[in-house]
């Protein structure tokens, strides 16, 4: 690509992919004159990026590709070279990189400089991950159609300017307007490592120029940009009309801009000129017939206006330009309103279809004019049939028909004119608006500006909008010429040529022309200095908009034809580009576009049949295709994510146990020198690490690359022939350090695989025994009964500790034999989420907000959960004077889902609440009650937590348990109802309570916490008969509950996608659960439901009939006045439009099987997730009502783990710096502030690096700290970060200290520099220092780099004593450089740190100490008054204390220790040893499934062998991402919103229990096995603890069973209604069991099944 303003290059992308399987992306901008290196996680497809030169930024691309390449070109396996990044998605087991592998400059050099690129040819590179987490095939398939998107040719960007608003745009290129990104979801990525601009913007339509001239005169350039809106995506049947978001489907914004250009240096002048296109902006559809010629139009039903006015308010908002300020001698004139003109094309005539449109589209207008909700804006509709003209009065006649009604609103709105001026220097010259921006050099200076929009459409906004469009522009394009000073008369003698025959009207003047008056005739003449001359006459005398008037013929004979032809072209293919986009054909009826051509005659001749191709092409792939293109978009802009691709996390986790982390201890090894021990933590080789045989344990101690709190291991089964070699078990334990290391697995069970296998283990955080006690966690999973399963949710949940600071990992394996055979060890990976730490401290871009949410998370007092009166603030719906329900009477509650017509509908209406004289009515029920922007929401109505809300509340188990006496009463064994204990539930997460609190307080008062479980008290006695079933209506319920989630899930999509480009506020008052607490009951007085009364009424007698009838709304089923109490939540409304439309599948979405597109009860992207209606309690079903409050509960479980994550965050952000970073960082380092922090680094480093820098290193053991000093890690942290006066200290009874430090890379170390802390030294806290280095952590292997003594440089060196003085910024901070006489190559360095005894006065100190910073100004030999210590809590406390501790030298850059291993042909002939005994197939008489074929009972013969183990195939069910409806504040596309998903925070493991029948006839248990996750049907043997003679053996799938759900492609509707769980999760042909034996015995009789 051609460079930007003040580029030297093009910029290029390189995929690299080596044989190892890495993937590496080399990106050059051209706007930057390094290059950047982004490594692509071959685990989890996240990218990596730290900003480390040498290691992710290089000086060119050839440097880049040597390092990843180590200079040798045969480690590539293939190389993709690409003009461009449009993005990329992490999605399960495939990462997807999208490139532009082909480029066309379609718009060179734009006024003021950049280029528009179109993509012509693009690529996916598709990389395969080893994550072995479960996806189904369904998912896969997915993928690979999302790969099939029709790109090329269709999409652009520009990488110098912003181009998704009107040129020349007011904004930087880094923030666009939303509604014309296309690839907004899949540059998320590159958002998170800090490099947005790697990502280009991208639109989709069309943008292309061309040149035209007349007659040897003067040449521009006319270039027409279309930009399509993405707020209401789709094919031409799926999404037609308004939707949800306000937007209406095939929406395209177009711009024509003309411009001169000129030579360099020289003002450029240039016209804009803008319109949409679109279908009409109401609720309505087509059902496609396949036995009729046309769609059957059809229009809702109910409120098909809804949404209109907010598409109307996000046009004028953007178009609206009446504060447009002028200089002095301006032409425009003030206009007090925004004109948006709607050009209607479709046919009127009686009998037509498209006659029911033209009426809505009348009407709905009417209804805007008459809400008063637009005072500004000016709709103007003006009918046209396109059609019905050409036919009666052929084409000539219907163009100049729409010239006559153009002309008024076209000259009305106007156009933009202005300059661009290459200098600033210039701007006192500007008459108009100026604009600029970094991008470019100059300035844009306006003359003029277009004030409102017009607004063409026809059914689709395809052909005839394409014609219509083309004509008005036309008119526009001559205009634009001709105040230009291009001229496209071919006749000046037309009759269009004296200036006083229009009215005194003055026409603009060229650039380069100026106007003066004769002083002594006072007759005006006009100066070109241009060519420095004069005339009087006026250069431009032309009438403006003069070709309005004419006729057709009389256009075609005074018109310069060349460059009309040159737009028609443009029109062309921009018409075939969005009929291709929108129906999968060209456009049709395109030969009126050529109709003032000379060949426009033939190309009408072959129109007819071309049409009909057209026709039959448009008419399949509606049918057939559409489907396949709507999911395809869908997933392009990263939407209904949760139905395509479930299991698929948002955010991938990191793998931080690859190099630079390292092993703290040597790894014992059968073959020394075969290897090095660090290629088990490097994916590069793929080597089998063989442990000596003697060794019974093998402990690994990993020193991870980054702090990050640990998630999942996953471990490469790694071995030879015999597959016995490999560990059986293996323990977990993790910590900050060394000394704080806590057990987080124990005995966990490693089956036996096939080589290369990947099984991921999930780990939980360090759990308390009290809290595994007092649960019963442990017991419950011993459990027989299988109705006992949380189905619901996890009742008992264990809350394990979440650290953002673990560093230190150890892992102990352990053999399946003690003693019988080595054991063999693969790669190793230690998986989890660290925080952006190097964007925190500079608190920049996406971790300012981390910043934000924690001081947030400070300064808020429980603002949620303190509420403990009032349900969560959210939407409501109240009475709309416009929207008319008919009144029913109260119909039985199991007919509850038709009181809606299914129709999704959206409403801005504004509510009123009810009087006396109430109408039926249902506005808009919004999902939140918030005022949505372009980021976040202000304040949702779902609950949200803070850090604060996690810590401990006083008082809140005595207030749970108070209201659990209040449900009680005084009949202590009384039996709550389902609906009483999971309001308890409710209450126990607004007091903030674990479970394993409220159980202690349940246990305090003698209650049994079972007794209140809500999994168990399900009341289903309102069941039908032949369903009266517990477990049955629980799978009922869950299904409603799981399709409510999704449901909310688009509900919130759709939300965020409205607020794009509005500023919507709601004040409504019902949210979308709307529960009421214990305390809350029906308000009384003129509330006709009375749905909450009963013993949960407590308050409703203290309110005035007054009062209630303020908030009454009326029911839209029955018709009854109902109290915000009464009514049901809003996600009842969502459950009723939904299951109106057919059967779901397990996330609650409509099953997309078949091709029935159009239908009205499809679900396609225009039938949206809207909530209208109010639903009483009595009219909605019970189970509906239960589905509400267990979402909710799902949901506060959700917010508690959030809130969780960020307590932690926001903990280990004060344990690194000691305070928020985000207060406004008061105080921060003067000496080393933003750019100035290189400069100061320059001078302490002496051109050297900073080795030791946090989070790259770190302590190996923890540091004792004083009170209220900085903690240990700010020793590390960069130069720039925390406050001026903050500095670690000592404990005062600590006189010697010892630092350990693990560099973040093996580095050839050369000193050490100790920045002196503010209140510097004094005679008694002056330290002794010693360091030694090593690259073990074992004291005795290190080596001693010297011994300095800082006591006696006091004397010589004053400025160390004393406090610090104010520093001015980029000054040097105080500090002590000790300079070793050798680097030296290592990994760990101590430093001991000792105060002098009492009475010495030592001043011998080592060579090669160096003192900076010598004051000349100082006396060195004054007498200055000496304190005890300036670092101690008092003056008699002497105490050590340092600002920063920095090691100086120079990392390795290479991984090291992975050559080509030795002896290698001795390990091969090791592991090709063939095992001694095989496995074999143990034969079954029977087997027998139960408990939702979660139990499985095999029946043996009495001859049967000794059992030895069983064979299970790992299952295909997935664990989807969403379970239930949004928890979050913040946009989901922002990383930063969810450090860590629920899966990774309370992860769900499953468990085999096998039982074995004994002689005494009773079923014993043998073995618990957790099972790890693998790739579905991978084989994993596990052995028995010794081997069993049985006739019959149990195994049970235990754990958290509920967290699993089958893949939507492969779920059968009919066994989803009866069987509760994922039938991925059936033990149906999963297990077999084996024995052991001799093959060669065994083969000397028969050859039996091997298993």
């Amino acid at each position: 690509m051609e460079s930007p303003v003040g580029g030297s290059r093009d910029t290029s992308v390189v995929v690299v992919s080596l044989d190892s399987g890495e993937v590496y992306v080399i990106i050059s901008l051209s706007s930057r004159s390094d290059t950047q290196v982004i490594y692509v996680d071959p685990t989890t497809g996240a990218l990596c990026y730290d900003g480390r030169r040498g290691i992710n930024v290089f000086n060119s691309e050839r440097e880049a590709l040597d390092f990843i390449t180590n200079g040798s070109k045969w480690r590539c396996k293939s190389v993709t070279y690409a003009g461009a990044i449009l993005g990329y998605a992490a999605l399960g087991s495939f990462g997807m990189l999208l490139v532009a592998t082909k480029l066309s400059v379609s718009i060179p050099n734009l006024p003021g400089g950049g280029c528009i690129y179109t993509v012509m040819e693009s690529q996916w590179i598709k990389i395969s991950l080893q994550n072995p987490q479960p996806q189904g095939k369904g998912e896969v398939k997915n993928i690979q159609e999302l790969t099939e998107l029709d790109i090329d040719g269709k999409h652009y960007f520009s990488e110098a300017r912003d181009i998704t608003r009107p040129f020349p745009s007011q904004m930087p290129l880094d923030k666009p307007d939303d509604e014309f990104v296309w690839n907004g979801w899949l540059s998320v990525p590159f958002k998170s490592i800090g490099l947005p601009q790697h990502c280009v913007i991208l639109l989709q339509g069309f943008a292309e120029c061309r040149s035209f001239g007349s007659l040897g005169q003067q040449e521009g350039i006319v270039a027409l940009i279309a930009r399509r809106s993405r707020l209401h995506p789709g094919t031409r049947y799926l999404a037609r009309g308004l939707n949800s978001c306000f937007g209406t489907g095939n929406e395209v914004e177009c711009e024509q801009l003309v411009w001169v250009p000129k030579r360099a240096g020289q003002s450029i002048p240039f016209s804009t000129y803008i319109w949409r296109r679109g279908t009409i902006p109401i609720w309505w559809g087509a059902e496609l017939k396949i036995t009729a010629a046309e769609a059957e139009i059809y229009v809702a039903e109910h409120d098909p206006y809804k949404g209109s006015v907010q598409y109307y308010q996000r046009l004028s908002k953007r178009y609206d330009t009446r504060n447009f300020s002028l200089a002095a001698g301006g032409n425009q004139k003030k206009i007090p309103f925004v004109p948006i003109v709607c050009i209607n094309l479709l046919r009127n005539g009686e009998g037509k279809s498209e006659s029911i449109l033209v009426q809505h589209f009348e009407e709905s207008l009417n209804c805007i004019r008459s809400s008063g909700k637009l005072p500004c804006t000016k709709i103007v509709l003006i009918n046209y049939d396109w059609h019905g003209s050409v036919k009666m009065n052929g084409e000539q006649q219907t163009i100049e028909g729409l010239w006559r009604l153009l002309k008024a609103p076209t000259i009305s709105i106007g156009i933009n004119e202005g300059d661009y001026l290459p200098s600033r220097q210039c701007i006192k010259d500007c008459r108009g608006e100026l604009i600029y921006t970094d991008e470019y050099v100059g300035t844009f200076c306006l003359r003029s500006r277009q004030n409102g929009i017009l607004r063409f459409n026809c059914a689709d906004s395809l052909d005839r909008t394409n014609a219509a469009s083309y004509f008005g522009s036309l008119q526009v394009f001559v205009e634009q010429c001709r105040r230009l000073g291009i001229s496209l008369d071919s006749d000046l003698a037309f009759g269009y040529q004296s200036v006083d025959n229009y009215g005194g009207y003055t026409a603009p003047l060229p650039p380069g022309w100026e106007k003066r008056s004769d002083a002594v005739t006072g007759k005006t003449y006009y100066i070109d200095h241009n060519t420095r001359t004069t005339t009087w006459n006026h250069p431009c005398p032309d009438k403006p908009w003069k070709r309005f008037d004419m006729t057709f013929e009389e256009f075609k004979s005074s018109t310069i034809l060349s460059p009309v032809s040159q737009l028609a072209d443009l029109f062309l293919l921009a018409g075939d580009i969005h009929a291709t986009l929108y129906t999968g054909s060209k456009a049709m009826h395109s030969q009126i576009l050529s109709i003032f051509s000379e060949e426009g005659g033939k190309f009408k001749q072959f129109s007819a049949a071309q049409n009909m191709k057209i026709t039959l092409q448009r008419r399949y792939k509606n049918a057939l295709v559409d489907s396949s293109r709507q999911k395809q978009i869908e997933m392009f802009l990263g939407m209904r994510l949760y139905k395509h691709l479930p299991s698929a996390p948002a955010y991938p986790i990191h793998v931080l146990s690859r190099p630079p982390a390292c092993f703290l201890k040597p790894v014992p090894s059968l073959f020394p020198g075969s290897m090095d021990a660090v290629s088990l933590l490097s994916f590069k080789r793929k080597d089998i690490w063989v442990c000596p045989q003697a060794a019974d344990v093998v402990e690994l101690f990993i020193y991870l690359s980054e702090p990050c709190h640990v998630c999942q291991l996953l471990l490469t089964v790694s071995h030879g022939a015999d597959d016995s070699t490999f560990p059986s078990t293996i323990d977990v334990r993790y910590g900050r350090d060394l000394d704080g290391l806590k057990l987080v697995l124990e005995g966990a069970s490693i089956p036996q695989c096939a080589n290369g296998t990947n099984i991921l283990i999930p780990l939980l955080g360090p759990i308390s025994s009290e809290d595994l006690a007092v649960t019963g966690a442990g017991t419950r999973l011993h459990s027989p009964d299988a109705s006992d399963l949380s189905l619901l949710y996890d009742f008992e949940e264990l809350e394990g500790e979440l650290d953002f600071l673990t560093r230190v990992v150890a892992l102990t394996f352990y053999p399946a034999i003690s003693g019988r055979t080595p054991m063999t060890l693969g790669e190793i990976e230690v998986l989890g989420v660290s925080l952006p730490w190097k964007r925190v401290f500079i608190n920049d871009g996406p971790s300012a907000r981390l910043c934000e949410q924690g001081a947030k998370c400070q300064k808020e007092t429980n603002s949620f959960l303190s509420d403990l009166d009032a349900s969560p603030p959210s939407s409501s719906l109240l009475l709309n004077e416009n929207s008319i329900v008919p009144a029913q009477t109260k119909a039985p509650s199991s007919n509850w889902v038709d009181l809606l017509t299914g129709d999704y509908a959206h409403s801005d209406s504004v509510s009123q609440p009810v009087v006396e004289n109430a109408e039926h009515g249902g506005a808009s029920l919004s999902f939140f009650n918030s005022s949505v922007d372009k980021h976040h929401f202000a304040k949702t109505s779902h609950p949200s937590f803070t850090s604060e809300d996690v810590k401990a509340s006083q008082g809140g188990a005595k207030k749970y348990i108070n209201f659990v006496r209040s449900l009680v009463g005084r009949q202590p064994g009384k039996k709550l109802n389902f609906l009483e204990a999971m309001k308890l539930e409710i209450e126990r997460f607004h007091l903030n309570l674990s479970a394993a609190e409220r159980d202690r307080a349940l246990l305090a008062i003698g209650i049994d916490p079972a007794s209140l479980n809500p999994n168990l008290l399900l009341d289903y006695t309102n069941f039908s008969a032949a369903e009266g079933d517990r477990a049955l209506y629980k799978v009922k319920l869950c299904r409603f509950a799981n399709s409510l989630a999704m449901l909310g899930q688009a509900a919130y999509e759709e939300k965020i996608t409205a607020s794009i480009g509005l500023e919507t506020t709601n004040d409504n008052t019902i949210d979308f659960w709307n529960i009421a607490r214990i305390e809350e009951g029906c308000l009384g007085g003129m509330c006709e439901v009375h749905a909450g009364t009963g013993e949960l009424l407590h308050a409703s007698s203290q309110k005035s009939s007054a009062d209630t009838s303020k908030s009454l709304f009326i029911c839209s089923y029955c018709g009854r006045k109902v109290c915000k109490i009464c009514c049901a939540g809003s996600g009842a409304v969502l459950l009723a439009n939904h299951y109106s439309r057919g059967p779901l599948s397990y996330n609650g979405t409509p099953s997309q099987s078949g091709s029935s597109h159009g239908s009205q009860d499809e679900s396609a992207t225009n039938q949206s997730m809207t909530t209208d209606g109010i639903i009483c309690k009595l009219c909605c079903d019970d189970i509906v009502l239960q589905a509400l409050i267990l979402d909710y509960v799902r949901v506060l479980i959700s917010s508690r783990r959030a809130a969780r994550v960020a307590a932690s965050a926001q903990k280990a952000l004060d344990l690194v710096v000691g305070f928020p970073l985000n207060d406004g960082l008061p105080g921060r380092c003067q000496y080393s502030v933003g750019a100035q922090k290189d400069k100061v680094l320059g001078k302490l480093l002496n051109g050297e690096e900073s080795l030791a820098e946090f989070p790259f290193a770190s302590f190996l053991h923890s540091v004792d700290t004083a009170p209220g000093a900085a903690p240990p890690l700010s020793l590390l942290a960069p130069l720039d970060s925390g406050p001026q006066c903050s500095y670690w200290r000592a404990p005062s009874s600590s006189t010697d200290m010892e630092f350990v430090i693990v560099l973040g890379h093996l580095s050839d170390v050369t000193g050490v520099v100790l920045v002196v802390s503010p209140c510097g030294y004094s005679d008694v806290d002056a330290p002794t220092v010693q360091v030694w280095a090593s690259n073990k952590i074992s004291k005795e292997e290190r080596s001693c780099m010297g011994r300095w003594d800082v006591q006696s440089l006091l004397t010589s060196s004053p400025e160390l004593y004393g406090p610090e003085r104010s520093e001015s910024a980029g000054m040097v901070p105080r500090h002590l450089k000790f300079i070793f006489r050798n680097p030296v190559r290592c990994r760990i360095i101590w430093i001991a740190l000792r105060l002098p005894r009492a009475g010495s006065t030592s001043v011998n100190s080592e060579k090669g100490f160096n003192l900076l910073s010598l004051d000349e100004n100082e006396n060195p030999f004054a007498q200055v008054n000496r304190r005890s210590s300036f670092g101690g809590a008092n003056e008699r406390e002497p105490c050590l204390h340092a600002k920063r501790i920095l090691l100086v030298g120079t990392p390795m850059r290479k991984e090291v220790g992975l050559t080509s291993p030795e002896g290698s042909d001795q390990l091969r002939s090791w592991l090709e040893r063939p095992p001694q005994l095989n496995r074999f197939k143990v034969p079954i008489e029977t087997e027998r499934l139960t408990g939702s074929d979660l139990v499985l009972e095999q029946y043996l013969s009495p001859g049967s062998p000794m059992l030895a183990g069983f064979r299970l195939d790992a299952f295909s069910a997935i664990k989807p991402r969403v379970t239930h409806s949004p928890s979050s504040d913040i946009n989901i596309w922002d990383p930063l919103s969810s450090l860590l998903e629920d899966r990774y925070i309370n992860p769900a493991v499953l468990y085999i229990q096998v039982s074995v029948l004994q002689e005494s006839y009773s079923m014993v248990t043998i073995g618990e096995y957790r099972l790890p996750e693998a790739k579905p049907g991978t084989a994993m043997y596990f052995d028995f603890p010794k081997q069993i003679q049985t006739h019959r053996i149990t195994f049970r799938l235990l754990g958290d069973v509920t967290a699993f759900a089958d893949e939507p492609a492969d779920q059968d509707d009919a066994d989803y209604r009866s069987s509760p769980l994922a039938a991925g999760l059936s033990l149906s042909n999963r297990i077999k069991l084996y024995y052991y034996d001799d093959s060669y015995e065994l083969g000397k009789w028969a050859s039996p099944p091997t298993v």
